[in-house]
């Protein structure tokens, strides 16, 4: 038994003498010694009488010279028995007066005593009725003794089992127990009613009031407000449970440096179970990549009773290295003198890979940004712009200008499966291919038959690019084009209507060995016309309810804004799917490209 519930328990034991004692107060016990002086009236009568019979029958015999004042014994026989009862009652009268006024003040010392205990005290008579609430439980229950039957005391005073909203059953509780005989202790209660709504823990302990013959007459409970403990020992098992399920690794060494405590975590960053780590040292995850000055700082800075946080190289029980954000903390006794080390060990292996990464993917970004076309051309009559908007760092989408002569401009959308840096560096081997054969001067189809049979060999299982290239006749407006399963381009009339479509002509390049494409040359790029090509990317771009930005708004933007620059309906045309998706992240990689004939 703790020593808090034996306190309690003893309090409780005392209070229950005292309330015994104070149901006795101001009744006259008759002992055997009263009983026996009461006794001494009847005898002193019949002593007199006697006495006076005898000195009367001697005085007539003339053996006793004596003269007897009384001729009546019986007479003086009374008058004795009743002068005793007379002084024995007055006796008696003044000692009951006597304990009287000492019971009084008992009594009133008594109360005060039970209503300034900084613990709650409740009394019940045997039928259940509560006869005495103190200060300490009304602070609790908010109310003092009121009728009513046992069986509802627990929804009169918000009285739950703890931990949940259950009210306690009402022949559990230490009151009813105490007054059917029975000694309870520490038992724990929940309170919520109006005067503590938050809620309040208590610790009861119960114990039944006996009589003088021993009968149950009532019950008494006295009770601790617990609730800072509880809460203590609550938020003690929150801090617990958080270290135990964190996933960086923790552990408690002593002043020496002797591990005392690890995590589930500790075994899982560095390998070592717990029953190898409790006991050891932490040299066991050295891994000799940081010199003795660094330890020498660690060790000064803690014993100084400072935080030390660093970066530390450490081995794992397997020997691999690992990175990890170390931070120690000294823990100190209310006297502030250091007891124990906290570590925690922050795994930074992972983190260091995605920053490498990243690294990785900002220098392909700028590689591949250098691959793009700088500026848009500046060619009489013709007003040109393109743009790629990458969903990611790197690009799966691809644009280009083409000098393929004086007078022939190569135009070229092209997209990827994918985003990210696979599908960006795919892109970039594309554009190398389609580079070099341009240049001879081909035609679109056996550019593209080309470029399908080198990447069919080289790219893996899933991956293709959709292509379409324009060449434009720069004088005459004519367009001879080929397009590889992509999205379809659009001429558009100086009346903002599509007056052509740019279709497929042929299957993605790389998906197919020995694909085969077709070029056409029947179209026309007259004065006032305006030619747009895209990615899907602008086509799939979803908003909230998961519905596509579609081909259609697309369209009618272009028509709504034919007369701006080809810039502003590059910008006006992303600058519209971005709203469309409300801020969500924008899930594929945009190009779009945009041709105007003056």
């Amino acid at each position: 038994m703790s020593a808090s519930v034996q306190i309690s328990l003893n309090g409780t034991r005392a209070v229950s003498r005292v309330l015994s004692r104070l149901r006795g107060l101001g009744k006259l016990r008759v002992g055997p010694l009263v009983f026996l002086i009461s006794l001494i009236g009847p005898v002193l009568g019949i002593a007199v009488y006697l006495g006076a019979v005898t000195l009367n029958t001697r005085m007539v015999t003339g053996q006793c010279p004596m003269r007897v004042v009384s001729h009546r014994p019986h007479a003086l026989g009374i008058a004795s028995f009743l002068g005793w009862e007379v002084l024995f009652g007055a006796g008696m009268f003044a000692v009951r007066k006597r304990r009287r006024e000492i019971s009084g003040r008992e009594l009133h010392l008594a109360g005060e005593i039970i209503q300034n205990i900084s613990d709650g005290v409740v009394v019940a008579d045997a039928q259940g009725q509560l006869l005495l609430s103190n200060e300490a439980a009304r602070r609790i229950s908010g109310r003092g003794p009121k009728d009513g039957p046992s069986s509802r005391w627990s929804k009169q005073y918000g009285l739950f089992l703890p931990g949940t909203d259950t009210p306690f059953p009402p022949n559990q509780l230490p009151l009813a127990r105490a007054i059917q005989g029975e000694e309870t202790e520490g038992v724990d209660i929940f309170v919520r009613n109006q005067i503590v709504p938050e809620g309040a823990w208590v610790s009861v302990d119960g114990r039944p009031l006996l009589g003088e013959d021993g009968d149950v007459q009532g019950g008494v409970v006295v009770f601790k407000d617990v609730t800072r403990r509880k809460k203590a020992e609550q938020l003690s098992e929150h801090l617990t449970n958080a270290v135990e399920q964190t996933a960086d690794a923790v552990f408690i060494t002593d002043r020496r440096g002797i591990i005392e405590y690890v995590n589930p975590a500790f075994e899982t960053i560095t390998g070592f179970p717990a029953d190898e780590a409790l006991g050891s040292n932490p040299r066991i995850l050295k891994s000799g990549e940081q010199d003795q000055q660094y330890y020498h700082e660690l060790w000064s800075a803690i014993t100084r009773g400072e935080t030390f946080r660093n970066t530390t190289v450490n081995r794992r029980k397997c020997g691999r290295l690992f990175h990890a954000e170390q931070t120690i903390t000294p823990m100190t006794d209310e006297g502030g003198r250091i007891t124990h080390f906290v570590s925690v060990l922050k795994d930074m292996t992972e983190r260091r890979k995605i920053q490498e990464q990243e690294t990785e993917m900002k220098i392909a970004s700028g590689i591949q940004r250098r691959l793009y076309p700088r500026c848009s051309p500046q060619i009489p009559d013709y007003d040109i712009s393109g743009t790629a908007f990458p969903a990611d760092a790197t690009c799966g989408d691809y644009f280009d200008f083409l000098s393929i002569s004086d007078d022939k401009l190569g135009i070229v959308v092209a997209d990827v499966r994918g985003h990210g840096i696979g599908p960006a560096m795919v892109m970039t081997q594309t554009r190398a291919y389609l580079r070099a054969y341009t240049r001879a001067n081909l035609d679109p189809s056996e550019i593209f038959r080309r470029i399908n049979n080198v990447l069919n060999a080289d790219l893996e299982a899933g991956f293709f690019v959709t292509m379409v290239l324009v060449i434009l006749d720069l004088p005459t407006g004519g367009l001879v084009y080929a397009n590889a399963g992509h999205p379809y381009g659009y001429i558009f009339g100086e009346d903002g209507d599509v007056r052509a479509t740019l279709q497929s002509t042929g299957v993605p390049l790389g998906l197919f060995p020995d694909g085969e494409f077709v070029s056409r040359n029947d179209l026309q790029l007259g004065s006032g016309d305006l030619l747009v090509m895209l990615t899907d990317g602008i086509i799939e771009s979803e908003g909230p309810d998961e519905t596509d930005f579609g081909i259609e708004r697309i369209l009618d933007i272009v028509k709504t804004n034919h007369g701006e620059s080809a810039e502003n309906i590059v910008n006006t045309l992303f600058g519209a799917a971005r709203e469309f998706e409300e801020g969500r992240p924008q899930s594929d990689d945009i190009t779009l490209v945009a041709c105007k004939r003056r």
